[in-house]
């Protein structure tokens, strides 16, 4: 049990307790869905004995069953309830560790509560997270083979004179009908909008010799995939289709290098070093990747400063990309695991130019 598992690196870490606010980490931990936007005090309290109860609004009394759990009325002081479970759970002092995300107003009305010395929660969900099982693999999968699909419906459309944000627009809509929602908003950037990484989608009509970046993502039971490709409409300026030859090879110069036992900063290494040899060092401007899971950007990180250690099940993005003002930009995204101590792309769509037109 997940529960356990925390509760043991609790103890071996000489973390008295965690408070894990709504948000990825209380559904691995629990598989309850409780509205993350919600500002109702929502906290699953947890001591290194193994002893967890959860704190909710009775919005929620017909949702969480056979769990320790107090529920709590409009009108009602929650923070009276919760100090009641703190003292029940002998963590009114402590090293504890706060969920990351948590509302500062929350927190604050839990500094009143007792004596404590807070640390992220992040310290300790990053061991549980980052290796994925069998499960959670499949369910990973799905999420890509989603946006797959979307890829081929995409390449199908007629395009040119389509806005980007209509096109955005189309790509949620197909993954909806396909998933449980999108990871992130999809990105559309065409033609010079290309040379921003994470540009919003906007009025510019895509056009004859348009490269055009689509970056998008599915979640699958909570599983979340994120793909980037870069298509042609028509014939691009020459420059852009030298581009696009050095990011699709630099992508795959990194993913050859991943295996079990490196460290992530060499998975990045593999493609700066191919983007810089072809004269277009200055013109990478990210990391070469994240890890992938519940959340679209989690550890471990693949950037010059990924001192993680690649193990079997860890989940993450190779995308490379070049970015040149006035021009335009190419990315090429996979979402990778490690599995037999080495990679395997989840992500199947073309990594070939497709030229629309």
């Amino acid at each position: 049990m997940r529960l356990n598992r925390l509760a043991s690196l609790l103890k071996e870490k000489a973390f008295d307790g965690a408070l894990i606010s709504p948000g990825t980490n209380l559904y691995y931990l629990t598989s309850f869905h409780i509205h993350e936007a919600g500002e109702r005090l929502t906290i699953l309290v947890i001591n290194s004995d193994g002893e967890y109860h959860l704190l909710a609004p009775s919005l929620y009394e017909n949702v969480i069953m056979d769990f320790p759990v107090t529920f709590w009325r409009d009108g009602e002081n929650p923070y009276g309830k919760l100090a009641e479970i703190l003292k029940e759970l002998d963590l009114s002092s402590g090293r504890i560790l706060v969920e990351n995300t948590m509302r500062a107003d929350w927190l604050i009305g839990i500094l009143k509560l007792g004596s404590f010395e807070f640390h992220p929660l992040s310290i300790l969900m990053r061991e549980l997270r980052m290796r994925k099982d069998a499960e959670e693999i499949r369910l990973m999968e799905k999420a890509a083979k989603i946006v797959d699909e979307v890829f081929e419906e995409i390449i199908g459309m007629d395009l040119i004179g389509m806005r980007e944000k209509d096109l955005s627009l189309k790509i949620e809509l197909l993954i909806r009908e396909r998933s449980d929602g999108v990871s992130f908003e999809p990105i559309v950037a065409s033609g010079e909008n290309g040379a921003n990484p994470h540009h919003a989608p906007d009025e510019r009509k895509l056009r004859e010799g348009d490269l055009v970046i689509l970056d998008y993502g599915a979640r699958w039971e909570g599983y979340c995939s994120d793909i980037t490709r870069t298509i042609a409409l028509g014939k691009p300026d020459e420059k852009l289709l030298e581009i696009y030859e050095v990011v699709k090879n630099a992508q795959e110069s990194a993913f050859q290098t991943v295996r079990e036992g490196i460290k992530a900063k060499e998975v990045d290494k593999a493609a700066r070093d191919y983007i810089a040899k072809a004269g277009y060092g200055e013109y990478f401007t990210h990391r070469t990747g994240h890890g992938l899971g519940l959340d679209v950007h989690e550890e471990p990180y693949i950037g010059p400063d990924g001192e993680v250690t690649l193990e079997n099940g860890m989940t993450f993005t190779i995308e490379p990309g070049i970015y040149v003002p006035g021009l335009g930009g190419v990315r090429i995204e996979d979402d990778v695991v490690v599995e037999g101590g080495k990679g395997r792309r989840l992500t199947k769509a073309p990594r070939e130019l497709i030229t629309i037109g």
